[in-house]
């Protein structure tokens, strides 16, 4: 059953206010696909695009968790207002999160200054969640100055992350296997500092000079992209991220980047949720449709190919 957005009346005030009930309803009406979810984004979003969103990606076990949460604690420090969005990989049995995220990131959850979310993947492929980057608006909207998106765990074709951050983190780490792989397309091409983690390792230096290495084979740029050692339990190259991401902000304003960049993530965005609907409602029809059935066994029995079917289906879509 749809639920009205007047069932939960000032929802839309509370949360421009900062209140974290309100937020954490919100983001749980938008998550689900509830039509009061999409009027509150439709209400709020005037008063968004203040906080920069900074996405951290990179394969599993690297740290970022750990990094976030040291990061949030010195920014915190600075007075600043901290959202933490964290894509956990769905239960193949519930559908859930893990929320093993939210568990190294626990040092924080007393302070008011710090709103952590998890959210299940829910099949989404990636890296992220489909509702990701309407739960970041309205973390921006409810005040928080800066949010930290942290995909799953991923691999070197999974850079949905590329849509939705102002700056985006490539956490690596050493001895997790050939660190060639971490240097191949995909994924290497994304970031704006990469992060060698767990830099206590005495393999670190060694993948340290390789990723230099890779990089100083791109094309020059004018942002020529940092590449740190950090030991993020210690606290240890912290501060010099938290200067790489300051440098990096004042470069996207100086240059006029900042604007082109989220004109494309909102572009992707808009294309992404109309694909979505359109999807939801072709399956829709298609699910009583028994000229369909009979199309889709034409495939079954090999006697038509499935673009064939999916070009007659078009065609007839557009009659």
């Amino acid at each position: 059953m749809i639920r009205q957005a007047m069932e939960e009346p000032g929802l839309a005030k509370r949360l421009l206010e900062g209140d974290r009930r309100a937020l954490a309803r919100a983001i749980t009406l938008v998550e689900d696909g509830e039509e009061a979810g999409a009027q509150l984004v439709a209400e709020v979003y005037p008063h968004t695009g203040r906080a920069t969103i900074v996405g951290f990606t990179g394969p599993p076990g690297a740290g970022k968790s750990t990094l976030i949460g040291a990061l949030t604690a010195r920014r915190r420090r600075l007075g600043r207002r901290i959202g933490v969005l964290s894509i956990d990989p769905s239960s193949p049995f519930s559908g859930g999160a893990v929320l093993g995220d939210r568990i190294r990131l626990a040092e924080h959850f007393l302070d008011g200054g710090v709103f952590i979310r998890s959210m299940a993947t829910r099949g989404a492929l990636g890296g992220l969640a489909r509702a990701a980057l309407q739960a970041a608006l309205l973390m921006d909207a409810a005040g928080r100055e800066e949010v930290y998106v942290e995909t799953v765990g991923v691999g070197q074709g999974e850079i949905d992350i590329v849509d939705h951050a102002d700056t985006i983190v490539l956490v690596l780490v050493p001895g997790s296997g050939d660190s060639v792989q971490a240097l191949k397309a995909g994924v290497m091409e994304i970031p704006d500092v990469i992060v060698v983690n767990k830099a206590d390792s005495p393999l670190s230096d060694a993948l340290l000079r390789d990723v230099r290495g890779a990089l100083a084979l791109a094309p020059a740029s004018r942002w020529q992209v940092p590449v740190l050692a950090t030991d993020a339990r210690s606290g240890d190259g912290v501060e010099e991220l938290d200067a790489a991401l300051e440098r990096h902000r004042a470069e996207l304003e100086a240059t006029g980047a900042l604007a082109q960049r989220r004109r494309r993530n909102l572009r992707a965005e808009v294309i992404a949720l109309a694909t979505a609907s359109w999807r939801d409602a072709l399956e829709r029809r298609l699910a009583a449709d028994a000229g369909f059935e009979a199309l889709l066994e034409e495939v079954v029995a090999r006697r038509l190919d499935p673009a064939s079917a999916a070009a007659a289906l078009s065609a007839d879509a557009g009659a």
